[in-house]
Order: C-alpha cells, then sequence, then structure tokens
C-alpha cells in the first residue's frame, strides 16, 4: 500500500501559492509602471509616493494583521487577508492618476500584510522544529514563483489587452486559491484527514519553554532582546528586497534601455534565482543540524554567509554591461531568499506559536518603515543624482543586519516562557 502524503505538505504548498499569488498581484504595478507613468506623465517621485502608500498600509497592517490572525486562527485569518488583496489587486482598473493609485495600493497593502504572520504561524501549528526551515524557505519561495511569472504574464497581457486587464486578470487568482485553502485548512488537533502517524509528529513534540505562553501579553514581547533583534534585522534587510522587487523594472527600462517586451523576457531572471537562494538557505540550514551543528550556530551561520553576499547588487551598477548587471543582481537576490528563509524561522524558533504571528508582524512592521523610508530616498536620489548610491546601499545593509541581529539575539531557542511570565507576574503583585 502507498503512504500517503503528509498533509502537512500540502498545507505548505497552498501557503507556498498564496505567497506566489502575493507577489503576482505586488508585481502588476512594478512591471506595468512604465507604461503607467508614460500614460499619466509620473515622476520617480510620483511612483515612489504611491509605493510607499502601500508600504505605510503593509506597514501598519503587519502587527494588526499578526494579532488577529493569532486571535481568529489561520482558517480564517489567511481567508480574510487574501479575499481583502484580491479584491484590492481588481479595483486598481478604476485608477488614473498618482491619488487613486496611491488609494488601492494602500488598500492592497492591507490586505497583503496578512500574508506572512499568518503562513509562518500555519508552518508553527503544521511543523516539527527540524523541519521548520525548510517548510519556511519553501513557502517563502512562493514569492520568487510569483516575481518570476509576473514579467513575462503581465508584459504579455499589457502588450495584448493593456494595463487595465492586467490588474483584473491577475487580481481574480486569490479568490481560487480560497476555495482550495477552505476545503483543507483545519488545525492539525481537529483536521479529519490527518493520519495517526502524522498528528503524532506534528503534535507529539514537546517544546519546552513553549507552555505557559498564555500568560504573555503582546507588549510582553517588547521585554526580549531576541524580540528587538529581529526588528532590528528586518528593519535594515528588507528595504533591499523591496528596492529590487518595486524598482527594477523601472532600472532596466530608463537605464538600460530594455523594452517592455525584453523586461518580460528577462527581468524574472533575479527572482528565479531567489527562489532557489530560498530552498537552499532552509536546506542549508537544516544540513547544518543534521550534521550535528546546535540550531543557533546554523541559523546563524547561513545568515551571515547569505548576507555577505549581497554586496553583489554594487558591480551591478557600475558595469556597463547590461547582462552582467543583470547578474550580480540576480546573486544578490538568491542571497536575500536564502537569508529571508532563515530568518523566517527564528520567530518560531523562539517564540510559541501561541503568538508567533503577532511576533511576526511586530518585526514587519519594522520591515515596513525601513521599506518606506528607503522606497522615498530611492526616488528622491534616483530623480537628483543616480541609482548608484541605492545599489551601494542595498549591497551595505544586509551585512549590517547580521551583525547586528547576532549580537542582539544572543542563544537561539525555545525560551522559558513559565518561568518568565511567573517572574514577571511576581513583580507586578511586589
Amino acid at each position: 500500500m502507498r503512504k500517503a502524503f503528509p498533509l502537512r505538505w500540502c498545507i505548505a504548498t497552498l501557503l507556498f501559492l498564496a505567497t506566489a499569488i502575493n507577489y503576482v498581484d505586488r508585481q502588476t504595478l512594478s512591471i506595468a509602471i512604465p507604461v503607467i507613468r508614460d500614460r499619466f506623465g509620473l515622476s520617480n517621485v510620483d511612483y515612489s509616493r504611491i509605493l510607499f502608500a502601500f508600504l505605510l498600509a503593509y506597514t501598519i497592517m503587519q502587527v494588526a494583521a499578526g494579532k488577529i490572525i493569532d486571535r481568529l486562527g489561520t482558517r480564517r485569518g489567511m481567508s480574510i487577508c487574501i479575499s481583502w488583496w484580491s479584491a484590492a489587486a481588481v479595483l486598481h482598473v478604476l485608477a488614473s492618476s498618482t491619488f487613486g493609485f496611491g488609494v488601492l495600493r494602500f488598500l492592497l497593502g492591507m490586505g497583503e500584510a496578512g500574508n506572512w504572520p499568518g503562513s509562518v504561524k500555519t508552518i508553527a501549528e503544521w511543523f516539527p522544529p527540524k523541519e521548520r526551515a525548510m517548510a519556511a524557505g519553501y513557502f517563502n519561495s512562493g514569492s520568487s514563483l510569483g516575481a518570476v511569472v509576473a514579467p513575462p504574464l503581465i508584459s504579455w497581457i499589457v502588450l495584448q489587452f493593456g494595463w487595465r486587464p492586467a490588474f483584473a486578470l491577475t487580481g481574480l487568482l486569490g479568490f481560487f486559491w480560497l476555495v482550495a485553502w477552505l476545503r483543507i485548512s483545519y488545525r492539525p488537533e481537529e483536521h479529519p484527514k490527518l493520519t495517526a502517524e502524522e498528528r503524532k509528529q506534528i503534535i507529539g513534540v514537546n517544546e519546552p519553554g513553549h507552555l505557559g505562553s498564555g500568560n504573555i501579553r503582546w507588549i510582553d514581547l517588547f521585554r526580549y532582546r531576541q524580540m528587538w533583534a529581529l526588528i532590528v534585522g528586518r528593519l535594515l534587510s528588507d528595504p533591499v528586497w523591496w528596492f529590487y522587487v518595486f524598482w527594477l523594472p523601472e532600472y532596466l527600462k530608463r537605464q538600460r534601455d530594455f523594452s517592455m517586451a525584453m523586461i518580460g523576457t528577462f527581468a524574472w531572471i533575479p527572482f528565479f534565482t531567489a527562489g532557489v537562494g530560498s530552498f537552499a538557505g532552509g536546506a542549508m540550514s537544516s544540513y547544518l543540524i543534521r550534521r550535528g551543528w546546535s540550531l543557533g550556530a546554523a541559523r546563524k551561520s547561513v545568515l551571515l554567509a547569505s548576507a555577505s553576499v549581497m554586496v553583489a547588487g554594487i558591480p551591478a551598477v557600475l558595469t556597463p554591461n547590461a547582462s552582467i548587471s543583470l547578474a550580480f543582481i540576480s546573486v544578490a537576490t538568491f542571497a536575500y531568499a536564502s537569508w529571508a528563509a532563515v530568518f523566517i524561522a527564528l520567530p518560531i524558533d523562539i517564540f510559541p506559536k501561541e503568538v508567533v504571528a503577532s511576533v511576526y508582524g511586530i518585526a514587519g512592521t519594522a520591515a515596513g518603515f525601513g521599506g518606506m523610508l528607503f522606497t522615498l530616498i530611492t526616488g528622491i536620489v534616483v530623480d537628483k543624482v543616480s541609482y548608484v548610491p541605492i545599489f551601494v546601499a542595498a549591497g551595505v545593509l544586509p551585512t549590517i543586519a547580521a551583525i547586528a541581529l547576532i549580537l542582539l539575539i544572543g542563544r537561539i531557542g525555545p525560551l522559558s516562557w513559565v518561568v518568565q511570565a511567573e517572574s514577571a507576574q511576581a513583580k507586578r503583585c511586589v
């Protein structure tokens, strides 16, 4: 009798697809913006303000989405988020000005903010510790699939039918995903199709320090240095990814003379390498653990190595050859995705699953503030100077982020929540 495919990996595959759809919807504007800018006469600053609106909502809602998903559960929370952002994506067909695009990007950002907190919480619920980095890398690589699919797909739709149908068609994808999600997304404790063997693998894992987390209030999370390490790490590293996601098509068109057809043909390559990097980071971390490395040593080593490779973005802007430039950018995105796959596992390694969506949401809010600031700076610097200072910053920031995170985070492993919660309560009583 053939062994059943593990249900937890079916859940992870749905998270992978949700993340891919998230990025297709997010990238639609980035791919179509050369046409939209020419149609409505938008400057780099105008475009940066539109992006700022998305990041503002994304930043505000990271914390809120994490708290909502922790309260409602992943089934309902993820359903609400993808329904919201899919509807917002379709409504972009109504935009005709900087303000209009800004409002709709704000709505899109509100919904998309829930994807990562919800996915991370789902991984915490469905996967034992030894598989979490791999599962995190798997679902996170959906962002690379979405970014790979977006340039050829959206460029073709824009060239054949115009930019408005591109938003309408891609925005509908989330509603198809929702049907599958509602069919199989239950908690492992109550899933009707989960085998006894797999349930024991998932639920039978005893994670020290993850008991008594109900005593921890949301505000108490800020008492832990690990929380601040995650905040600083994402504050300094995420702006680099936002830059490549939002500005790469514009850079290729304005600085490398790519046409819309060329963007569709080549702009997916850096995101394909990011997909490979996402698997590589998670797999390398798991491999080192199997070889006897401690959890902390494995995670920190991959994080530092990945961050240092992102310096490849600097020669990308300095070379006169467009192909070599794209190759360097592809190396940088590979390294970023490797970093992100391991980073995503950190909240699960340290914090109990009951609050992991909130933890990831708080760190995501820091990332959003960093992305907002970097996006506005990019528009101003590109208009007044060039892309060179931006690429240099994108190459240096990840290494600073890795060093700061490693210095702040200390030991990586489950916190002693029962002891610390009781200690905090005792102090309040005194």
